[in-house]
This record gives structure tokens, sequence and C-alpha cells, in this order.
């Protein structure tokens, strides 16, 4: 009793410090004041979740991080770049400025549009076709969530199919279990304006049970910080921004039956508009300018809508048992129509080599300009069920969880390729619409088996926690929807696969933990990881990645202190690295395994509040959050293809876009009528290819010169966040904020093609309404 007692306290100490789960997570019915027990209604809310109830990270063999709510709208962040920097061991690779297709990285992993982590929103996976084609253009609005978790070490049994990373949850809105009303409303720098609301409540139906609803919307509008190059026929060259909407319905229901029920239903819509493009700049014209876009852009533009639908079913038959059954489907399309090439041109070439072809892009001579519609349509279907069973004597204590998840997922590549003629003068003089699937007409389909047993064995200070998972793949991959699976053309179906093939891949490890004392817990596991290669990829030869990972670390908790800290060193050895080609758009589009990389570093995270801690009768929060990594290719590449970050590696050189050094760091002054908070954020400078040149310029072996924009370096760079708020009363809350508050200017990205800057100076205000 006095244990569960203890671990509230500690539980609302961390939330104090910024440590703990969205709202919901400590419940109001958790624990029941009297008694210290924890509700069977609180149990099973806290198995949905990857990490749950803030006392649970004691517990946890690995390097666990929650981001609350109130972390999120702190400083306003819409952009998940920006909310991830609190939590060391991630690394992002921004490139729009705004967040709309992050390449987020765990441990080193491959930054590549998040294809090798595993990302889902309230337990179910979002990416449009996470075995088929990981790597895609949607992510959840960050804005819009309640909080994220974020699990590395230990997430490689319970989660896949892309466990070498690590996994992130975004948690979105709960249902309130009374009436509540929400509406925030910001504007903005560029013409910003945001608007997130939500209404819900949580009824009691007498026999019927309880029945809740939630409805949320919200949006985003931006008119871009970009500015493209104006011709005599194009005068809107400010209009280079976007406009995402999110809509959400939830529904539950809780029988008044003798065993705990609960049925959730949610359906959800994200509609994207964006004016976005994949060219950047030469090193010289981002020196002169980070926010020119070429003329040659201003046909580019990305329109997307994505479906998803869950129902989940939770049960406990006993008190010690749950289990938790959900079915989803996920529906994403999407058209980025953007320029491809120029007079016949790669873009990369064309933008560090002076010429016909760079005059062109800049609008100042006649040429052929190519615009691709890279039209796509991605689908996600499956049923999971995992069943926690707790069992055990006085001196021992099991909670096996076992879970089974049967899988489909597909995608469909219809494309074709319009062509502009462009005048001396930069105008348009005319266009050749292209013949639709003429420029990619193919379909993948992955369906997949998922098995796992994970047994959690406390006894006395010790946790052990085993796992295996295993999981098999049936394959389908055609050059045409409507033809036979037939070899790859010009790979000529390697190692003797064909367009149809099936595999089996598992992981296994074991995690602990040793609670020294209330305040001192250790942790430490060795995990085997894997990431399955796309349909086409197996078909061309490729091989499932592997990975072998330790860790070993420490926590200490001093709730009366109100300090928090946790210290871990990692190591990952990565074994055919699957590393995905086609990343500008003119590549083969084919992935290839690199071969070895081994990954090692050190995490730290500090949460202090003096206030709380010398009873100043105010809130101070402060944060410290770091990160050393080492991340170094182990072999050459084989790839000559500059598509692909890893053409022309070497051994011993570093992997792409993983800083050695980030530093995360802030604090606050919060009252019950105002408060105020500053940030900041360090990353060190990268190198954006593995063949590690520091310029724009690379020497194959033959002796021939490459130029390519996609080479060299990205800047490091500090940037600092400020944020205000004052309560009128305890409905109404005005706040205000700057982003980049000294307008940084630096390269985030030299892909997909060219240099890209960050986000300039941002300045925003807003109100909140909470009834």
């Amino acid at each position: 009793m006095k244990k569960q007692h203890r671990l509230l306290r500690d539980a609302i100490v961390i939330a104090a410090l910024g440590l703990a789960v969205p709202a919901g997570a400590v419940d109001e019915k958790a624990v029941d004041e009297k008694s210290g027990e924890t509700s069977t209604k609180a149990k099973v809310l806290d198995k949905i979740r990857v990490i749950g109830n803030p006392a649970n990270i004691k517990k946890i063999p690995g390097s666990a991080q929650v981001i609350t709510k109130e972390d999120i709208r702190q400083q306003n962040y819409d952009d998940i770049n920006r909310v991830l920097r609190k939590v060391p061991g991630v690394y992002v690779r921004e490139e729009d400025g705004f967040g709309l297709f992050p390449s987020i990285s765990l441990r080193g992993a491959d930054t590549t549009r998040n294809a090798k982590i595993t990302v889902m929103e309230d337990g179910v996976m979002m990416s449009p076709a996470p075995y088929t084609a990981p790597a895609a253009y949607y992510s959840p609005t960050a804005g819009r969530m309640s909080g994220l978790e974020v699990l590395k070490g230990s997430s490689q049994i319970k989660y896949g199919p892309h466990t070498t990373g690590g996994v992130i949850n975004y948690l979105s809105t709960p249902i309130p279990t009374k009436e509540k009303a929400y509406l925030k409303s910001t504007i903005g720098s560029f013409n910003e304006q945001r608007t997130h609301a939500y209404a819900g409540n949580t009824f009691d139906a007498g026999d019927a049970g309880q029945f809740g609803v939630l409805l949320e919307g919200y949006r985003r509008q931006n008119d871009g910080f970009k500015k493209i190059d104006e011709t005599d026929d194009f005068r809107n060259g400010d209009d280079t921004g976007f406009d995402k909407t999110d809509a959400m319905v939830k529904l539950s229901w809780e029988p008044a039956s003798g065993m705990y029920q609960r049925f959730e239903f949610k359906y959800g819509t994200s509609e994207l508009d964006a004016n976005e493009t994949y060219l950047g700049l030469s090193q010289a014209d981002f020196n002169a300018d980070p926010t020119r876009r070429y003329a040659a852009s201003r046909f580019d533009n990305i329109k997307s809508d994505q479906k998803q639908t869950s129902l989940r079913w939770s049960v406990s038959p006993t008190d010690d048992i749950d289990v938790i059954t959900t079915l989803y489907q996920t529906d994403f399309k999407r058209n980025w129509y953007k320029l491809r090439r120029i007079n016949g041109d790669k873009l990369p070439g064309i933008i560090e080599t002076p010429g016909t072809s760079q005059e062109c892009m800049k609008g100042n001579v006649g040429c052929d300009i190519t615009v691709r519609a890279n039209n796509r349509k991605y689908q996600a279907q499956g049923v999971e069920s995992v069943g926690y069973f707790r069992f055990g004597s006085d001196n021992v204590q099991h909670e096996v969880m076992a879970g089974i998840r049967l899988h489909q997922d597909e995608i469909t590549r219809f494309q074709w390729d319009d062509i502009y003629v462009q005048a001396d003068n930069g105008t348009i003089t005319g266009m050749t619409s292209g013949v639709k699937g003429e420029a990619g007409n193919r379909f993948q389909q992955t369906k997949a088996l998922a098995l796992f047993v994970q047994d959690t064995i406390e006894t006395g200070a010790w946790t052990f926690v085993p796992g295996i998972r295993y999981e098999q793949l049936d394959q389908t991959s055609k050059d045409s929807p409507d033809a036979s699976p037939v070899t790859l053309q010009g790979v000529g179906g390697a190692k003797g696969r064909d367009g149809e093939n099936n595999f089996s891949v598992s992981a296994y490890g074991m995690g602990t933990t040793y609670e020294f004392n209330d305040r001192w817990t250790g942790f430490g596991g060795l995990h085997t990881g894997y990431s399955t290669p796309s349909p086409r990829g197996t078909r061309a030869g490729l091989d499932p990645e592997t990975s072998t990972a330790f860790e070993i670390g420490a926590r200490y908790t001093n709730a009366p202190q109100a300090f928090a800290a946790e210290s871990t060193f990692f190591y990952t050895a990565f074994k055919d690295l699957i590393v995905i080609d086609n990343q500008g758009g003119t590549g083969t589009g084919i992935d290839e395994n690199f071969g070895e990389v081994d990954t090692y570093g050190l995490e730290f995270a500090l949460q202090y509040d003096a206030g709380l801690a010398n009873k100043w009768g105010i809130s101070n929060p402060t944060y410290l959050s770091v990160t050393y990594t080492n991340a170094e290719q182990k072999n050459d590449g084989n790839s000559t293809d500059a598509e692909s970050i890893f053409s022309f590696g070497k051994k011993g050189n570093k992997v792409p876009y993983i800083p050695e050094l980030t530093v995360s760091l802030g604090t606050g002054v919060e009252t019950k009528k105002w408060g105020a908070f500053i940030s900041g954020n360090y990353v060190s400078e990268t190198y954006t290819s593995a063949n590690n040149v520091g310029g724009q310029v690379f020497m194959d072996d033959q002796g021939q010169e490459i130029r390519d924009a996609r080479y060299g370096k990205t800047d490091s760079y500090f940037t600092t966040d400020i944020s205000t708020f004052y309560r009128i009363n305890e409905t109404v809350k005005l706040f205000s904020g700057v982003q980049n508050l000294f307008d940084e200017e630096y390269v985030v990205s030299r892909q997909p093609d060219g240099a890209r800057g960050g986000l300039p100076q941002f300045v925003y205000a807003g109100i909140e309404m909470e009834l």
C-alpha cells in the first residue's frame, strides 16, 4: 500500500518536472486514496500506451521518455522536430521548416523518412504502408496531440516491423471523463493561422454503462517563408505555404457488466495541400538568401489525404488477466507534383554546375522543364490482440505479455511526366501532358503475421524482462498492378527471387532493472532487431537488416527535491543496413544493403524544479538533455548513384545526418497567473553523404569529378525559443512567443536536392480557453 502511494507521489512530482505521460495517464480513478490499489480501468488504459503511468519508467529495462501536452503547448509547437528536441538519443533531419515531412532517427539508424522507426498513434501503426513502403510522406500532426512516448532500447520485442531504431507513439486527445471543451487559436509570422478545438464528455447511462464522446478539429495554414523567383507570367512567388486540416471523432462504451470491458471507436482524417518542393539551393545562393526558391519550382505542390479507423476492445475477465484487441485500417493517397529534370539533366548536378540548365532553373533562358506527378495510393489494415497474464508467489511475480497481429499493407504507384516549354524570358509557352502510368505503374503488397511473448519477472529489487518476436512475411511485387509477378526488369530476380517471396524474421532479448533504493535504479539490456525490405527490394536481392543493441544506464528520482536524471550508454551494431535509393526521385528506385554500421554513444537527461524543491510558491522547471553519438561505416559502399546518401561510402566514414553532439536546455518561471520560458537547442554539423566530403564536389576512384548539391555538410547551429502566458481567469489564457529568437540562418539538410534552411524567426500570439 505504501509503495502504491509512493509511486503516485513520484508520478505527480515527475509530472511537474515534465516527465509524465499525457492527461489521463494518472487518472483520478487510478489509485484509491484509502486502499492505495490501482483500479482495473487504470491498469487497462495503461496497457494501451507504450510507457503509460510515469511510475512504470522505473521498471522499464531501457531508455524511455515521455513528452506531455504541457511540453508541447509551452512553446506552442506543431513541428515534431522541435517537440522531440528534449528527448536524448533522437536525431531529426529537417526539410521544410514546419515539420510536414520529418525524418527521424533513434540512436543512429538511417533518418530517411522515419523508415527505421515504428511510428504509432494510440498504439496503431501510422506509416501509410509500414512493411511495404515505410519511407512515406505522412506523420501525425504533433500540435493536436496530448503527448508522445519514446522507447528505444527495450522496444524490439513488442513493436515492429522496424525494431532496429525504436518506437515513437503519438497520444491523441483522450475522451474526457467529465464535460470539457477546449479552444486554442494562434496567429503569427508568414500569415500563420492555427486553430485547435475539441469537446467531449462521458455520460453515465445506468444499467447500460458509461458512454463517452470526443469531437476534435485542428487546422493550420501558413503562407510559407520562402520566395520563388518571379517571371513575366508568374507573379505569385510568395505563395510557398500550406494548409493542413485534421478532424477526429472518438466514441467509447464501458458496459455495466460483471467484468470490466471498454469499447473505443476512433475515426480521423488529415488533409494537406502544400506548395512544397524537393528543390534546394546551391551553397552560393543559400549564402546570399536562404529563403530563395528557383523559378523552375513554381509548379511544385503536394496534396495528400489520410484516413484512419480503429475499434479497440479491452476486457479484464479477472483481476490478473487483461486482453486488448484492436481492429484498424489506414488509407493514404498523395500526389507530389514536382520538378524532376531540366533539359533532361538531373537537378543536383545542375544546381552546382553553371550553364544553360542552371540558368533555365532560375528562369533566365529557354529550355524544357520536366515535372513529375508522383501519384501514389497506400492502404494498411489488420487486427492485433495482446493478452496480459499475471501470476506468481510471494517472492516472484510474473506478467506474461503475448500478442498476435495479422496485417496487410500495399502501395500502388501511378505516375506521369508533364513537359513545360520555357522561353528565354522565363515565361511558359507550352505544355505537353504525359501519359498517366508511363513514369511508373507498380504495385507492392505485404501480408504479415507477427507473434511475440514477453515476461516481466519481479523478484525483490530485480526485474527481468526476456522476450522473443517472430514475423512471417509474404510479399508481392508487380511492374503493373494487373501484371503477373515477374522478375524485376533490369535486375533479373537476384538470388533466384521473382515477384512473389516469403521469409521470416525474429528478434529476441533480455532486459533487467535493479532498484538500489527508492531513488536509484539501474537498467540494462541486450536485444536483437530487424528492419524488413520492401517487396521490390526483396526481389532485387535485399536481405532484412538486423541489429544487436546493448545499453546500460541509471535513473535517479528525488521527489522531495523535485529532481530527476537518467544516463544511458548505448551500442548498436547494424548488419545488412538497408538504405533508401530514390531519395530525390531520379534514382533507380531500388534500395540496397549497405553493409555494417556501428553506433555508440551516451545520453543524459536532467530535470529540476528549484521552485518546488525550495517551496518558493512558484515553479521553476529546468531541464538539460545531451546526446553524444559516434556512428561509423564499417565497410565501403557499393552504390555509385548519388540518389543514395550512402553512395561512395568508405570504411571509417561517418553515417550521414547523425550529429556527434546535440544539446537541449531550458528553464522558466510559472505562477498560477503567469509564466515565461526559454529553451535552447544545439546540433553539431553532420556529413550529408557517406563519402564525407566537405563540399559539393567529389572525386571518385577513377579521378572523375562529380558535382552534386547533396554532398557536403550541414551547419552546426544553436537556436533559442521563448514563450510567455498570462491567465486572465481559470478559463482564458493569453500566450505569445518567438521561435528562433535570433533569426539564425543555417543549412539543416542537403536532401532531397540542394541546401535547405531552418525556420527563420517566427513570432506568434494567441488565446487558449478551456471549460
